[in-house]
């Protein structure tokens, strides 16, 4: 299947983005693609082609991750106006996503949990991308933490597909988190693989996840934009 660069999705999202900003001017949802697509792109150049996931041996994989879930952020981030201040990501990511799949008419987030399974399976298999195994590290802890491996292929029969990327996003977050809070180091060959595998996943869900937004959820209200950009006077 090939893949939407950040080039087609621009085509795609234009006449939509032209729409919208016609009869509202000042309407966040533009500003939420164009910082999405705008990561996305970077993570396009730091491969070296934007057909495959830049997870290449001589690829920065820590920034590319960095990126990828920036551009992510940009799509699931909300403002809090009463304590003036993002909302916790854990709530928005999950709140978005399921919004994605419920306006998903055409299966495209399905399709790539689907066409990916292995790699899905192989993220929750990983005990050092789980919380419940860095609660209190241990052997027995880490092989309870790859139960949701197993538990996967039930919800892949049962089509449970809100359960799939729930537990996947949560393996490829806590690797997010292991890299912006200072909890690894830059190029560490320890998490080479786990890393390699969340680069991955995010590359084929991004795409799916913004055709969603283009095709079906442009009229959406997708909540309070954070830090939107000011005009100076």
């Amino acid at each position: 299947m090939s893949r939407w660069t950040v080039r087609k999705l621009r085509r795609r999202w234009k006449p939509f983005k032209q729409e919208m900003l016609a009869a509202h001017p000042d309407h966040p949802t533009p500003v939420r693609l164009h910082r999405a697509m705008s990561w996305l792109a970077r993570v396009e150049q730091l491969g070296s082609e934007a057909e495959v996931p830049p997870c290449e041996e001589n690829t920065d994989l820590d920034v590319v991750l960095i990126c990828e879930w920036i551009a992510f952020n940009s799509l699931y981030g909300q403002w809090q106006s009463e304590q003036r201040e993002p909302a916790a990501d854990r709530e928005s990511w999950r709140r978005f996503l399921d919004r994605i799949l419920a306006l998903d008419a055409d299966g495209r987030v399905a399709d790539v949990l689907r066409e990916h399974r292995r790699l899905v399976e192989s993220l929750l298999d990983d005990a050092y991308l789980s919380r419940f195994f860095w609660q209190a590290p241990s052997k027995s802890r880490a092989k309870k933490s790859r139960k949701a491996k197993f538990d996967a292929r039930g919800w892949y029969v049962e089509q449970r597909w809100s359960m799939i990327l729930d537990r996947t996003i949560e393996r490829v977050y806590l690797m997010r988190c292991q890299l912006v809070h200072g909890a690894a180091t830059h190029g560490s060959r320890l998490n080479r693989t786990a890393l390699r595998r969340c680069c991955a996943m995010l590359w084929h869900l991004l795409p799916a996840i913004l055709l969603v937004m283009i095709d079906h959820g442009s009229d959406e209200d997708w909540g309070p934009l954070c830090y939107p950009p000011l005009r100076s006077r």
